[in-house]
């Protein structure tokens, strides 16, 4: 199956500027503040060779599996994907995707189903809780954004999938770090981000990623090997 990628081509002279688990081990919660944890190939067919007669096509049995992406679903990088909130009816897309980790950046409990299903598949997920805002009330915590990228770059939770409620605002946000640490210029960084936001991109969001300070971040790789589980 192949996934879209959200890759953009980088700038390469550009110098721009967990957590207690619970008892199952499944879950890092996780907040700002003082306590930041909680070719399809087609034949050309010769139709004087086709038999006259129909041929009867047995009906779909429903047994198969629907692989439905969530919303804004694309390939951050080798092993890193971004979506908006999946629903059950995308879980055997995400199943397909042999996820390690979710991170979600919603600040609401995460829905039982859900959960049921990141149990069922050994994934753990990182809960990292950033209210949705509307300008001009921004408030973007910059020590959570920073602790939710230490969990991006670290290979041990790859393949992992990041989402908000859209896939917008606080993905882009977090996605557009991670692509200052790989020393993307700033105008593809926006790019990347306004493709997903569209007619709702935010300034405050791209302002905020122009000055997410990168300097603590050591030895980090301009791209991700792909990593099996």
């Amino acid at each position: 199956m192949k996934v879209p990628t959200a890759a953009d081509p980088k700038d390469d002279h550009s110098t721009n500027n967990n957590s207690n688990s619970n008892s199952n081990g499944n879950i890092n919660n996780c907040r700002g503040g003082d306590n930041m944890c909680k070719t399809i190939e087609v034949a050309v067919l010769d139709h004087r060779e086709l038999s006259p007669h129909p041929v009867a096509l047995s009906p779909p049995s429903g047994d198969e599996p629907h692989y439905i992406p969530p919303l804004n679903f694309a390939m951050v990088d080798n092993g890193i994907f971004r979506s908006g909130f999946p629903d059950s009816a995308n879980f055997s897309f995400i199943q397909s995707l042999g996820l390690r980790s979710i991170i979600c950046l919603c600040p609401e409990p995460y829905p039982e189903t859900n959960m049921e299903f990141l149990k069922s598949n050994g994934i753990k997920l990182f809960q990292f809780g950033i209210e949705g805002y509307k300008e001009p009330f921004v408030n973007i915590p910059e020590d959570t954004i920073r602790e939710a990228l230490k969990v991006v770059i670290d290979v041990r939770n790859h393949p992992v999938l990041i989402h908000c409620k859209r896939g917008k605002h606080r993905t882009g946000c977090l996605v557009g770090c991670l692509r200052k640490l790989q020393r993307w210029c700033l105008s593809s960084v926006f790019d990347e981000y306004q493709r997903f936001a569209a007619a709702k991109a935010r300034v405050s969001d791209q302002r905020f990623m122009e000055l997410f300070d990168i300097s603590s971040f050591k030895n980090i790789p301009l791209s991700f090997s792909c990593s099996k589980r």
